[in-house]
């Protein structure tokens, strides 16, 4: 099955890595005791990264999802009630 997200799997793949390193990088301050402000810059950043990696997708999956006539005509309701509820636990958290 292709999912909406194929044509940019690249691009996600390279910020993910991204937000390992900064992820990485935390563990790496608090083992080396850096000062705690410090790595709380640096856990907004692996957090920061982890977002857009999540509107990315969420973008991706509307346009495939919602703009593909074969989805919309079985699933349209459950598709876009689906994007809503992942919409809504990004802006829960």
């Amino acid at each position: 099955m292709t999912y909406g997200y194929t044509h940019s799997k690249n691009t996600i793949i390279t910020r993910l890595n991204r937000a390992e390193g900064q992820v990485r990088g935390v563990t790496r301050m608090v083992n080396e005791d850096v000062y705690c402000i410090d790595i709380l810059t640096q856990i907004n950043a692996a957090q920061s990264a982890l977002d857009k990696v999540a509107l990315e997708l969420l973008r991706d999956h509307a346009k495939h999802c919602l703009n593909n006539d074969e989805v919309v005509s079985v699933h349209s309701k459950d598709k876009a009630d689906e994007l809503v509820d992942a919409i809504s636990r990004m802006m829960s958290r």
